[in-house]
C-alpha cells in the first residue's frame, strides 16, 4: 500500500501534469509567439525575442482604450452578479432548509442548456421586437422600440450578468455554509436583531467567498468575446473580440498573442492590487 507521501504524489501529479499541458505550456507558447519580430506568420527564422508587437500594442490607442472599457464592463458584471447572487445563496443557506437541495438543482438547471442558446434567448428578449420592448411600448413608457437594449454595451452587460449569477451563487453558498451558527445564536442572546446579525456577522464572515466570486467572474469576463459577438454589435465590442479577429480573420498571430499577454498581465496586476488592498484575514474576523 502507498504511504502518506506516496498517496500525496499519486493525487498531486496527475492534476499538475494536466495543468502543465493545458494551461502553463499554452501560455508559454503564446508568450513565445508574441516575441516574434515578424507580423502575422509564425516564423522563427528571423530570430527572437523582439518587443515589436508590444510597441505596436501600446502605440495603438484603440487597443489600450478597449482594454480599459472591457475592464470596466467586467467590473460592472462581476459586482452585479456577486450582489445579485448573494441573496440567492443566503436563501439556500438559511431559509430553504429541507428544500435546499431542490432549489440548488433548480439553480443549476441553466447549465444543462447550451451557453449559446441562453445568449441567443437574451438577444431575442432585448431586440427591437423582443418581449422587453413590447412591454415598454404596451405600458406607454416608450413611443418606439428602444434600440439601446441590443447591440450595445448594456446588452452585453445584462446578458453576462444573467449568465454568471448561477455560477456566482455557488462560492457564496459555500462560504455561508461554513459560518458557525453558534455565532448567530450568541449574538441573538445578546440582543442583536436580524439585521444587526446579518451586518456584523454574516456579511463579514462570508465576504471572502464574495470576493472570490467577484474575481472568478471578473477575470474571464475581461477577455469575453462570444457574448459581445452575438449581442454587442460594434458598440459592445470588447478586447477579446480584437484578439479573436487577429487570430482568425487577420491571421496576425504575433500581434494577437501580444494583446493576449498584455491582457493577462493587466488582469494579474489588478487582482494583486485588489488583494493587497483587501486583507481577507481581517474581513473574515
Amino acid at each position: 500500500m502507498l504511504g502518506r507521501r506516496g498517496s500525496l504524489w499519486f493525487l498531486a501529479v496527475p492534476p499538475f501534469l494536466w495543468l502543465l499541458a493545458l494551461f502553463i505550456l499554452p501560455l508559454i507558447v503564446v508568450g513565445a509567439i508574441s516575441l516574434l519580430p515578424g507580423t502575422g506568420r509564425i516564423d522563427f527564422s528571423h530570430g527572437w525575442p523582439s518587443l515589436n508587437q508590444y510597441q505596436q500594442v501600446f502605440a495603438t490607442d484603440i487597443y489600450i482604450r478597449r482594454l480599459g472599457i472591457s475592464a470596466v464592463m467586467a467590473f460592472v458584471v462581476a459586482a452585479s452578479a456577486t450582489i445579485l447572487a448573494y441573496p440567492i445563496a443566503y436563501f439556500l443557506t438559511f431559509r430553504a432548509r429541507q428544500r435546499a437541495t431542490v432549489y440548488l438543482i433548480l439553480l443549476l438547471v441553466p447549465f444543462a442548456s447550451s451557453y449559446l442558446l441562453r445568449v441567443m434567448a437574451w438577444k431575442l428578449l432585448l431586440g427591437s421586437h423582443g418581449a422587453i420592448n413590447w412591454v415598454l411600448t404596451s405600458l406607454g413608457l416608450v413611443t418606439e422600440p428602444a434600440g439601446l437594449l441590443v447591440y450595445s454595451q448594456a446588452a452585453v452587460v445584462i446578458t453576462l450578468i444573467y449568465v454568471w449569477i448561477p455560477f456566482a451563487a455557488l462560492p457564496i453558498y459555500a462560504a455561508l455554509q461554513r459560518i458557525d451558527r453558534s455565532h448567530l445564536e450568541a449574538a441573538a442572546d445578546l440582543g442583536a436583531g436580524p439585521w444587526t446579525r446579518f451586518a456584523r456577522i454574516t456579511v463579514p464572515m462570508s465576504l471572502p467567498g464574495a470576493l472570490a466570486t467577484f474575481f472568478m467572474v471578473f477575470i474571464p469576463t475581461v477577455g469575453e468575446y462570444v457574448t459581445p459577438s452575438l449581442v454587442g454589435g460594434t458598440d459592445g465590442f470588447m478586447y477579446g473580440n480584437i484578439i479573436q479577429d487577429l487570430f482568425t480573420r487577420a491571421g496576425n498571430w504575433t500581434l494577437g498573442a501580444a494583446l493576449a499577454v498584455v491582457m493577462l498581465l493587466a488582469v494579474l496586476v489588478l487582482v494583486l492590487v485588489a488583494l493587497r488592498l483587501v486583507d481577507l484575514r481581517r474581513v473574515a474576523v
